[in-house]
C-alpha cells in the first residue's frame, strides 16, 4: 500500500464512522501544526512519498522547521495525486505517450508498461468555436462544426481512453475543465488503496488553481511536466514563501465576485507575489461562498502565485454536498481536515512570510483592460480612461471627419446626444453620434449595413463582442444569475442590445443551463442575444468565431479600434479576434450592460442606455438586480439533483463520442496524412546513453523582443491566417481554407505548431523596424532580408547555425503552454536570454533542452547595445556534464564590425532535477530512459 519508510512513525489509521483509512499524520513531525494550510499539504505529501532518496527525512524536517522569512532554497519533490488537462495542451501528451510506446518498443521494453501512474482526466472544452450566434441553433450548429473539425484528434482521444489505464476523457460539451474539476472530479481528499490524502493536482493549463477554492493544491504545469507527472515523476520545486491574505468584512450589495477578483488581481501584481504561494485566511473567509472562491483561486495565474488557496471549512463540505459527492465522502473530508490541523480556525493567525489585508466592504466595481488583466479601472472612470487608452491605438488623432455621414443621418442623430453610439428610434439600425467626443477621442464613423441588423454606424470603442464565457464566472451562480435578472429588467425596459454587438453565452457546466431553466431566465437571455453557444471557452481563449462580414470589412478597411468585454481571465493583446485590438474583462452582468451601450466610451452614472416605452431614460442603476433578489433566486433554482443528473454520465458523451470510430490496440496507427495527429519527433535516433551536452557557439538571434511577452505570443494559438507558414502546410496537404480550423486544434501535429510558434499578429521582433507578426530576419541569406520566422529557422538549422533568444522583463507570462517551449526547441533555439521569466515557461523550455539565461541584474539587451545581428558564443554549458549547475555562463555577442559584447549570464537551471532534465535532452527523455532501466 504505501511506500513510504516512514521515518517519523506518522504511518496510522484514521476512522470514520464504518470506514476506516491508512493515513500518514502530521502532529508525528514537531512543527508543522504552526504552518499555513498550503504547507501542510505539502509535509503530508513528503511524509507519505518518503523513500530515503529523491524525499528524505530531512526534506521533512526542513518543511516542518520551514522560515516564514527566508528566501526559498531547499528544493523539494512533490508527487501530485493526479493530473487533470484540457484538450488542446492535453493532446501533445497523449501524443507524446503514443510515441513513447513506440520508443520503449524500439530500445526493446514493453510498450503496454506505458501508462499514466497517477490518475489522469482530460476534458475536451477548448475546440468549440463560436461560428453561429444569436440564434436558437447555435449550440448544435457549433457541435456539428466542432465534431467535423476535430474527428481525427476525438478518434486518437478516445483511442487513449481505451488503451491507456488510469486515463479518463470528459467529451465534448460536458462543461469547462476547472468548473467540471471543481463540481465532479476533485475529492479533497483522495482515497486511493485504502489511503486517504490530501487531493492534490496539477494541469495543463494556468487556471488548475481554480481548484484551490476547495482546499485542493494544485497549479497549471507545461504539458511537459504534466507528462513527467503522468509518469510518476515528482514536480521539483522549492518550498515557496506564503503570502498571507487576509480577508475582513463582507461585500457591499451591487458589488460582484469579478469585482473582489480584479481588486486582488490588481494587489497582488502590485505586491509582486510570482512563484509565492497566496493562502487566504481570517473571519472574512466564512463570507465568500465556494465559487467567490474558486473564481479567486481561478486568477492566480494573473497575479503571478503558483497558488490561491483557501483552507478547507464548513463552507468547502457545503459545496461537496451541494454537488453531489457522497455522503462518506463529506464525513471523510471533514474528519480527515480536522485530524490533520487543516480545519480553518478563523481566529487563528498562521505563520506567513508576507501578509495583506482587504476589506471586503471596500471593493466597488471595477473592469480590467485593454490588454492585461491586472490593468484595472474602476467602473465610474471606465469612459475617461478608454479616452486615454484609445490614443495608443489610433494613429490619426485628428478631430473626426464627419463628411461620410449624410445629412439626414446628422439630423436624426444630434451632436447633443449622450450616448456615443444609439439607436435610431424607427429600428431601422443604429447610427454614431458622429460628432460626440471628437474632441476627447479620435471618432471616425462608418456607416455599415448587414442582412441581418440593417444599417448602423461603428466608430473607435465599438463594443464588438459581449461574450459571457470562461470558467472564471460561469462557475459562479451570483454573476450568472446577476447576469440573467438583469437581461430580464432591460428587456422588460425595452432595451435592446446593440446590433454590432457579436453576443455568446457559453456557460463553464450543463448545471447553468438547469438553473437559467429553473428560474425561467432564458427568454431574456434570448431576447437581448445570449443564445446557448456551447459548453467551453470560446471567447475567453479566441475561440470567438468569425466577426459578421460586413462589420470585420469596416473594421479592417478603416482600420477601427474597436473592443471586446468578456467574462474572461485574459485579455491579452490579439487573443480574442484578430479583428479587436482592445479588450475588457467585466463580469457578467456588465458584460451584457455593455453590450446595451454598443461602446467602450460610455459612463454608467451618467449615460442613458436607452428609452423606456415611455420615453424616460434608462440607466445601469435602473436594471440592476438587487443582492437579496439573487440570493434568493440561487436559493430557488440551484439543487444537487441538477448537479447528479449532469454529472450521471460524464465520460459517456452524446451520440457523436460514442460513434466516433476508434482504432484499437497497445500503439496508435499514425495516419501518414493526417494533419491533426502526427507521431512526436523528439525520441527520433535516441539512444540509450547520454549525448554530452555542449557549448554554444557561432548562434545568430531568431527573435529579439521586449517586455511582457507572452506564452500567447510565442505558443501557436488563434485562427490559423492564409499566406503564413502554418496555412502553406495546409495547402500543400490539400486541406481547404474553410477547413484550416485553429492553431489550438491542431496541437497534435508538430509539423503545424512549429510553423505557428512566434507567429502571434502582435509579435515585435525588433529585428525589424515596426513590423509586427511571425518575422525575422534570415542572416543566412545575403543582407539579412526580412522572413518568415520558420523559413528562416529551416534555413539556419539547414546551415548548422544554432540560434537564441533574446527578451525582456517577465518573458513567457500567461497561459502554461507547453508549444512556447516545444515549439522553440524545434526551431532550432538552444538558448533563451532575458531579463526575467515566468515560472512555469523557464522550467518548460529547460524540459525541451534549451538553456534559459537571464541579463546580469540591471543590465537588458538595449543597455548592453545588442541589436540581434550578432554572433552568440555561450561557454560553461559543458560544466553540467560534471554534474555540476554554473552560477553563471560567459556570453560574447560579437558585431558584424568585429567589436563583441561579454556579459555573464545568470544560469536558471534552479534544481538539480531540472539539471538532470537539461543533461537527457528534455524531459521526456530522462523519463523514457528511466522507465526502460526499471
Amino acid at each position: 500500500m504505501s511506500t513510504s519508510i516512514d521515518s517519523f512513525g506518522a504511518k496510522g489509521t484514521l476512522e470514520v464512522g464504518e470506514n476506516s483509512y491508512e493515513i500518514f499524520r502530521l502532529n508525528a513531525v514537531p512543527g508543522t501544526e504552526k504552518l499555513p494550510y498550503a504547507l501542510k499539504v505539502l509535509a503530508e505529501n513528503l511524509l507519505r512519498t518518503e523513500d530515503g532518496a529523491n524525499i528524505t527525512a530531512d526534506h521533512i524536517r526542513s518543511i516542518a522547521s520551514w522560515d516564514p522569512s527566508a528566501d526559498p532554497s531547499i528544493e523539494i519533490q512533490f508527487t501530485p495525486a493526479r493530473v487533470i488537462m484540457q484538450d488542446f495542451t492535453g493532446v501533445p501528451c497523449i501524443v507524446d505517450l503514443a510515441t513513447m510506446r513506440e520508443a520503449v518498443t524500439a530500445l526493446g521494453g514493453d510498450p503496454s508498461k506505458v501508462n499514466p501512474l497517477s490518475p489522469a482526466d482530460m476534458v475536451i472544452d477548448h475546440s468549440v468555436i463560436l461560428d453561429v450566434f444569436g440564434r436558437a441553433d447555435a449550440l448544435e450548429r457549433n457541435v456539428d462544426l466542432e465534431y467535423q473539425r476535430n474527428g481525427e484528434r476525438y478518434q486518437f482521444l478516445r483511442w487513449g481512453q481505451g488503451a491507456f489505464d488510469d486515463f479518463k476523457v470528459v467529451p465534448p460539451g460536458m462543461g469547462i475543465v476547472h468548473q467540471v474539476n471543481i463540481e465532479y472530479l476533485a475529492p479533497t481528499v483522495m482515497i486511493r488503496n485504502g489511503q486517504a490524502y490530501p487531493d492534490t493536482c496539477v494541469g495543463t493549463d494556468s487556471h488548475t488553481t481554480m481548484v484551490n477554492g476547495l482546499g485542493v493544491l494544485g497549479w497549471g504545469v507545461g504539458g511537459i511536466e504534466a507528462e513527467a507527472a503522468m509518469l510518476g515523476q515528482p514536480v521539483s520545486m522549492l518550498i515557496p514563501r506564503v503570502v498571507g491574505f487576509k480577508l475582513t468584512g463582507e461585500i457591499k450589495p451591487g458589488v460582484t465576485a469579478t469585482d473582489v477578483v480584479l481588486t486582488v488581481t490588481d494587489m497582488l501584481r502590485k505586491h509582486g507575489v510570482v512563484g509565492k504561494f497566496v493562502e487566504f485566511y481570517g473571519k472574512g473567509v466564512a463570507e465568500v461562498p465556494l465559487a467567490n472562491r474558486a473564481t479567486l483561486g481561478n486568477m492566480s495565474p494573473e497575479f503571478g502565485s503558483t497558488a490561491a488557496i483557501f483552507p478547507i471549512d464548513e463552507e468547502t463540505v457545503n459545496y461537496l454536498r451541494l454537488t453531489g459527492r457522497s455522503e462518506e465522502q463529506l464525513a471523510l473530508v471533514e474528519a480527515y481536515a480536522k485530524e490533520q490541523g487543516m480545519w480553518h480556525d478563523a481566529d487563528a493567525e498562521p505563520n506567513y512570510s508576507e501578509y495583506l489585508e482587504l476589506d471586503l466592504g471596500t471593493v466597488v466595481p471595477s473592469i480590467a483592460g485593454p490588454k492585461r488583466p491586472q490593468d484595472r479601472i474602476l467602473l465610474s472612470d471606465s469612459k475617461n480612461a478608454f479616452r486615454r487608452d484609445i490614443h495608443t491605438y489610433v494613429e490619426d488623432h485628428a478631430a473626426a471627419d464627419h463628411s461620410q455621414l449624410d445629412e439626414a443621418v446628422e439630423e436624426s442623430f444630434p451632436a447633443s446626444d449622450p450616448a456615443a453610439l444609439s439607436f435610431a428610434d424607427d429600428g431601422a439600425g443604429a447610427v454614431a453620434s458622429a460628432a460626440n467626443g471628437a474632441e476627447g477621442r479620435p471618432s471616425k464613423p462608418v456607416r455599415v449595413t448587414t442582412p441581418e441588423q440593417g444599417e448602423f454606424v461603428l466608430d473607435h470603442g465599438a463594443v464588438v463582442v459581449a461574450g459571457i464565457t470562461s470558467c472564471t464566472n460561469t462557475s459562479n451562480p451570483s454573476v450568472m444569475l446577476g447576469a440573467a435578472l438583469l437581461a430580464r429588467n432591460a428587456v422588460e425596459k425595452g432595451l435592446s442590445t446593440k446590433p454590432w454587438v457579436k453576443t455568446n453565452m457559453a456557460p463553464g457546466s450543463q448545471v447553468v443551463n438547469d438553473y437559467y431553466e429553473k428560474a425561467g431566465l432564458w427568454p431574456y437571455l434570448e431576447k437581448l442575444g445570449y443564445y446557448l453557444g456551447g459548453y467551453g471557452c470560446t471567447t475567453c481563449i479566441g475561440n470567438t468565431g468569425p466577426l459578421p462580414e460586413n462589420i470585420s470589412k469596416a473594421i479592417n478597411d478603416n482600420d477601427l479600434s474597436v473592443t471586446a468585454v468578456l467574462s474572461g481571465n485574459r485579455n491579452f493583446e490579439g487573443r480574442i479576434s484578430p479583428d479587436v485590438k482592445m479588450n475588457y474583462l467585466a463580469s457578467p452582468p456588465l458584460v451584457i450592460a455593455y453590450g446595451l451601450a454598443g461602446t467602450m466610451d460610455f459612463d454608467f452614472e451618467t449615460d442613458p442606455l436607452g428609452q423606456d416605452t415611455d420615453g424616460n431614460d434608462v440607466f445601469l442603476k435602473d436594471i440592476w438586480p438587487s443582492t437579496k433578489e439573487i440570493e434568493e433566486t440561487i436559493a430557488s433554482s440551484i439543487n444537487q439533483e441538477m448537479f447528479v443528473n449532469s454529472y450521471a454520465n460524464v465520460f459517456k458523451g452524446d451520440e457523436r463520442w460514442q460513434n466516433l470510430s476508434t482504432p484499437e490496440g497497445d500503439t496508435f496507427e499514425w495516419d501518414e496524412n493526417s494533419t491533426y495527429v502526427r507521431k512526436a519527433p523528439y525520441f527520433e535516433g535516441m539512444t540509450m546513453e547520454t549525448t554530452p551536452v555542449a557549448d554554444i557557439t557561432g548562434a545568430r538571434v531568431l527573435a529579439l523582443l521586449g517586455d511582457s511577452v507572452t506564452t500567447d505570443h510565442i505558443s501557436p494559438a488563434g485562427p490559423i491566417k492564409p499566406g503564413t507558414p502554418a496555412a502553406q502546410y495546409l495547402d500543400a496537404n490539400g486541406v481547404e481554407r474553410k477547413d484550416y480550423n485553429s492553431l489550438g486544434s491542431r496541437r497534435g501535429n508538430h509539423e503545424v505548431m512549429i510553423r505557428g510558434t512566434f507567429a502571434n499578429i502582435r509579435l515585435r521582433n525588433q529585428l525589424l523596424d515596426d513590423v509586427s507578426g511571425g518575422y525575422t530576419r534570415d542572416f543566412t541569406l545575403e543582407g539579412g532580408p526580412q522572413s518568415f520566422i520558420y523559413d528562416a529557422s529551416q534555413n539556419y538549422q539547414a546551415a548548422g547555425i544554432p540560434l537564441v533568444v533574446l527578451g525582456g522583463k517577465e518573458y513567457g507570462s500567461g497561459s502554461s503552454r507547453d508549444w512556447a517551449a516545444k515549439g522553440t526547441s524545434l526551431l532550432g533555439v538552444k538558448a533563451v536570454i532575458t531579463e526575467s521569466f515566468e515560472r512555469i515557461h523557464r522550467s518548460n523550455l529547460i524540459g525541451m533542452g534549451v538553456v534559459p539565461l537571464q541579463f546580469p541584474a540591471g543590465e537588458s539587451a538595449g543597455s548592453l547595445g545588442l541589436d540581434g545581428t550578432e554572433t552568440f558564443d555561450i561557454t560553461g554549458i559543458a560544466k553540467l556534464n560534471e554534474g555540476v549547475t554554473p552560477k553563471t555562463m560567459k556570453v560574447t555577442a560579437t558585431k558584424t564590425d568585429g567589436t563583441k559584447v561579454e556579459f555573464d549570464a545568470v544560469v536558471r537551471i534552479d534544481t538539480p532535477g531540472e539539471a538532470d532534465y537539461y543533461r537527457n535532452g528534455g524531459i521526456l527523455q530522462y523519463v523514457l530512459r528511466n522507465m526502460i532501466k526499471g
